[in-house]
């Protein structure tokens, strides 16, 4: 079942329930994919993996939010923002642990043979890659320069 349907019952189900919050975000996934249709022209349905960047950049987005909101002690705006990352989140794969993200930095740092800094936009590019969707890149990033420096 594509992304789109999913998120289509999800909204039914939603509407169902009453649950605005978890509508609005799911809403906002819709609409997200809608534009990414138009923009790549006449295509009925965007790739995998242009749905997981477009889920990660939703979810980034509200947690963006959210972090600017605590930080000027408004947690009334902030708990929908966190919230509606939470719904949508429900849709990427299963996020994994620095720990595992470390393990195939490692990996990928043995293959490349990577050693400084200069390298590290050669590690954080194949990283990237392996690792779209299961891990954010400010993980990848921080993970990478740890290794590196």
């Amino acid at each position: 079942m594509s992304l789109q349907q999913q998120v289509m019952d999800a909204m039914k189900t939603a509407m169902k329930e009453k649950d605005t919050v978890a509508l609005q975000a799911l809403r906002a996934v819709k609409s997200g994919i809608l534009l990414a249709q138009t923009e790549s022209g006449a295509k009925e349905t965007i790739s995998e993996a242009e749905e997981l960047k477009l889920l990660q950049k939703l979810v980034k987005q509200r947690k963006d939010s959210a972090a600017i909101y605590i930080e000027q002690g408004r947690t009334d705006l902030a708990e929908p923002e966190l919230a509606e990352a939470a719904v949508i989140e429900q849709f990427l794969p299963e996020q994994l642990s620095e720990e595992e993200v470390a393990k195939i930095v490692n990996e990928i740092i043995a293959q490349t043979g990577a050693t400084s800094m200069k390298d590290m936009g050669k590690v954080i590019g194949m990283a990237n890659s392996r690792l779209a969707g299961k891990a954010d890149g400010k993980t990848i990033a921080t993970v990478v320069k740890s290794r590196l420096s």
